[in-house]
C-alpha cells in the first residue's frame, strides 16, 4: 500500500476517519525510498499502522476485526514480467491474492473486498471500447497474473461468499506515479530538458484514468449495494495517441518535446479503451478529471 494507488487511497481512508492497516512488502522493484516518502504522512497518523510483510504470509499477522480489504498489492510492469521474473508476479499477484481470499473466506465477517485488476487482462482486443464481458486474451505474463487473481475473486465469492469486487484500471496516472511509467518518465525527461524516449511508433493509444477517480471509486465499490462477484472497467474517458499526450506536455511545459522511438516492447498492446456503461450504472462512476486538468497537476506536483 505504499505503492502509488495504495498510498492515495490510505490517505482518503485516513480523511475520512477510517482506522487503516497498511501492508507493503517494500521490494526492490523501484526505489524504495518514493515509498517511503508516499507514506511519511501516514504514519504520522495515530489510525495508520503499517505491517512489513509479504502478502503471502501477512493473513497470520492481521486482527480479525478487519471489514474492508482494498487489495492494491501486485508485482507491477508488463515488460519485466518475462522471464526469470514471472516466479514473482506468480508468487505475488496469483498466491498472494489466493492467501488473502483464504484469510478473508476463513475469517467470515469482511463486508467488501476490492481487487485492484487491470485493463492489461484485454491484451490486443479486436473491438473497441472494451466490455467486460470480452474474451480475455493478455498480452504479456503480467496480464496472465492479473487474470489468474480476477478469477480467484469470482472462485471464492462462488463458492465462500466472499464478496468480491473487481476493478480493472485503464492506465493511472497522476502524481505520485511510480518512475517506471511512461507519464513520470516523459515530465522527468521534459523538465529536465532531456529526450523522451517512446516505444512503438507512438500513435498507440492509451484510456488514461485520474488517480482521484480511481480512489473514488474503490470507495464507491465498496459501499454499493448488490455489486458482490463483479467485475468493472474504470477508464478516464480520455482516449489518446502517446503523441498527443506529448503535445499536452509540451504546452504544459512550454517548450518543444524531443522524441525518440525505439521498437514495440513485447506485451504492450496498441490500443485500450472502457467501455465504463456496468461501472456508470452501478457505482455511479463519472470521471471528474480529464486529462489536460490531471497533466497539469501532476505536472505542477513533479516540479
Amino acid at each position: 500500500m505504499a505503492g502509488f494507488v495504495g498510498s492515495h487511497l490510505a490517505r482518503r481512508l485516513l480523511k475520512d476517519g477510517h482506522r487503516v492497516i497498511g501492508v507493503d512488502l517494500f521490494t526492490d522493484y523501484y526505489d524504495q525510498n518514493i515509498k517511503e516518502t508516499n507514506i511519511k504522512d501516514l504514519l504520522e497518523s495515530d489510525l495508520f499502522t503499517l505491517i512489513r510483510q509479504d502478502i503471502v504470509e501477512v493473513s497470520k499477522s492481521l486482527p480479525d476485526d478487519i471489514d474492508l480489504v482494498f487489495h492494491q498489492a501486485a508485482q507491477a510492469g508488463v515488460r519485466a514480467s518475462w522471464g526469470d521474473h514471472f516466479a514473482h508476479y506468480m508468487h505475488h499477484n496469483v498466491l498472494g491474492t489466493q492467501r488473502l481470499l483464504e484469510w478473508a473466506a476463513r475469517q467470515g465477517r469482511i463486508k467488501r473486498f476490492v481487487y485492484a485488476s487491470s485493463s492489461s487482462v484485454y491484451g490486443d482486443s479486436r473491438k473497441l471500447p472494451m466490455q467486460e464481458d470480452d474474451l480475455p486474451r493478455p498480452m504479456s505474463p503480467y496480464g496472465v497474473t492479473k487474470l489468474a487473481a480476477e478469477h480467484l475473486c469470482n472462485l471464492y465469492h462462488q463458492n465462500f461468499k466472499v464478496p468480491t469486487v473487481s476493478l480493472r484500471y485503464f492506465t493511472v496516472y497522476g502524481p505520485g506515479q511510480r518512475p517506471d511509467m511512461a507519464f513520470h518518465r516523459f515530465i522527468r525527461a521534459i523538465s529536465e530538458g532531456k529526450e523522451v524516449t517512446v516505444y512503438g511508433s507512438g500513435e498507440q493509444t492509451r484510456d488514461f484514468t485520474y488517480i482521484d477517480d480511481i480512489v473514488e471509486t474503490n470507495l464507491a465499490a465498496a459501499k454499493a449495494s448488490g455489486v458482490e462477484g463483479g467485475v468493472y472497467n474504470i477508464g478516464g474517458g480520455s482516449r489518446i495517441s502517446v503523441n498527443g499526450v506529448l503535445e499536452i506536455l509540451g504546452r504544459i511545459a512550454g517548450k518543444k518535446v524531443k522524441v525518440k522511438y525505439e521498437g514495440v516492447q513485447a506485451g504492450d498492446p496498441p490500443h485500450t479503451y472502457a467501455d465504463t456503461a456496468r461501472a456508470r450504472q452501478d457505482l455511479d462512476y463519472k470521471p471528474q478529471v480529464l486529462l489536460q486538468e490531471g497533466l497539469e497537476r501532476m505536472f505542477r506536483s513533479f516540479l
